[in-house]
């Protein structure tokens, strides 16, 4: 029997899905709907001081749309909640009287002042919230402020904020981190010094959607002017993979809780996340794309690929992709692969041979005895992927790893020992080592 239950920090919900701190968590009437929907928690829209920000009365989201007019990435300049304080913490107790059995997490932002931390954090906890989460990822109009990005992007004051909430709260700390940095890992173990006890991340990616060309203005833009936004959706993705990859494989952070965000639209979204150690997902675009009911397909679609893979709980895969999870340099240099090709499948588009004959190692070729037809050479053959990568028919072309004999392009017997650069020849550093 599969068991999707989540317990993250303690905070115990029916399954790891919640919505993320953004415009779907703003208030009770949509918290409500997401509960009802089957969601196991939310994380609020971030709570602010009094008097609240003000937000434009005019375009706040952009969109970038695939061929069929998917939205595949998102746009969104709107600011954290526009609500008083007192309303947004007399709402969120009573949805925690309502629905006990659901996370329910409180993002937070206030000027880096301790006195500003230590006077909102009682407030919060007074409504039986199960936890906050520190918002140090707003790219756009909070960081302006010295606040959301502007803190995240400094590991001193990650640590420093989180050590304030933690000395002055009983409730999980859970830090949010901003993508917008060389290196996420800085921040995270300043987090982790703080005594944060989880991170969440990745926030959304700074970016301008578009320009719009007859007004020579940023699009969307309010009475012709625009501005930078967050970036978030499916396009970022595998950007918010790397970063939880990152965390979780680091020494210094490794086993630090990671609450996964980042264009999660699918149950198999949410997998791969846990897969490189995330204990849980947040989700919000494909929330304000497609509805609350897609968790309903979230939660069956996960649990129905537990059970063909014999997981019985959340934990008997959560990490486990972790270890394979690499740098360049430790790759094994004696892994041979070739390209084939179906020909029952190929539907003679020749898009594979146009980029590998334009782009990379001329190794298709493109008629048989005067007809299209497309084969790869296995003497040109690198094994790049890029044609499994354009072909439009899924599993037409495939990577298939040769193991014994010689390598028709190099000419060299194929070696089944492991072997990486750290121990090349033609590394000058393997020498030094030695």
């Amino acid at each position: 029997m599969v068991d999707i239950r989540n317990d993250f920090l303690g905070i115990k919900s029916p399954n790891p899905f919640w919505l993320a701190s953004a415009p779907p968590t703003d208030r009770i009437v949509n918290v409500t709907r997401a509960f009802k929907a089957g969601w196991g928690g939310v994380v609020w829209k971030t709570l602010g001081e009094d008097p609240p920000i003000v937000n434009v009365n005019g375009p706040r989201y952009g969109a970038i749309h695939g061929a069929d007019r998917r939205l595949i990435g998102f746009n969104n300049i709107e600011l954290i909640s526009d609500r008083t304080l007192q309303e947004n913490l007399r709402e969120i107790k009573q949805v925690k009287r309502d629905w006990p059995d659901r996370a329910v997490v409180v993002s937070l932002m206030v000027p880096c002042e301790e006195a500003s931390w230590k006077a909102v954090l009682p407030l919060v906890e007074e409504t039986g919230a199960d936890g906050i989460e520190l918002n140090f990822g707003c790219p756009h109009g909070m960081s302006e402020r010295g606040m959301g990005s502007a803190v995240g992007q400094v590991p001193e004051y990650v640590e420093m904020v989180a050590r304030w909430c933690k000395q002055n709260t009983r409730m999980p700390v859970i830090v949010k981190l901003t993508p917008n940095i060389t290196d996420v890992r800085f921040a995270a173990r300043a987090a982790k010094r703080g005594g944060a006890d989880a991170v969440s991340l990745i926030n959304t990616v700074n970016s301008i959607m578009g320009v719009d060309l007859d007004a020579m203005a940023p699009s969307p833009h309010t009475d012709g002017k625009g501005t930078h936004g967050g970036y978030c959706g499916p396009a970022v993705k595998p950007i918010a993979l790397h970063m939880v990859a990152d965390i979780a494989r680091d020494p210094e952070t490794a086993g630090l809780p990671i609450s996964a965000i980042g264009g999660i639209t699918t149950w198999k979204d949410a997998a791969e996340f846990m897969a490189l150690g995330a204990g849980n997902v947040q989700v919000c675009t494909a929330a304000m794309t497609y509805g609350f009911k897609i968790v309903e397909e979230m939660k069956a679609g996960l649990a129905h690929w537990m059970e063909s893979k014999g997981y019985e709980r959340l934990e008997d895969f959560i990490g486990k992709a972790v270890p394979n999870v690499t740098d360049w340099q430790f790759l094994n240099l004696n892994y041979v692969a070739k390209a084939r090709i179906d020909q029952d499948l190929c539907i003679k588009c020749g898009r594979c041979h146009i980029v590998c004959e334009d782009t990379s190692h001329q190794a298709i070729t493109a008629t048989k005895n005067g007809e299209r037809w497309f084969e790869v050479q296995d003497d040109e053959c690198v094994g790049c992927n890029l044609c499994v990568s354009v072909c439009p028919v899924e599993n037409c072309i495939t990577m298939e790893q040769l193991t014994e004999g010689v390598d028709p392009r190099t000419g060299r017997p194929i070696d089944p020992t492991y072997a990486n650069w750290t121990t090349h020849p033609n590394n000058p550093m393997s020498k030094a080592a030695e």
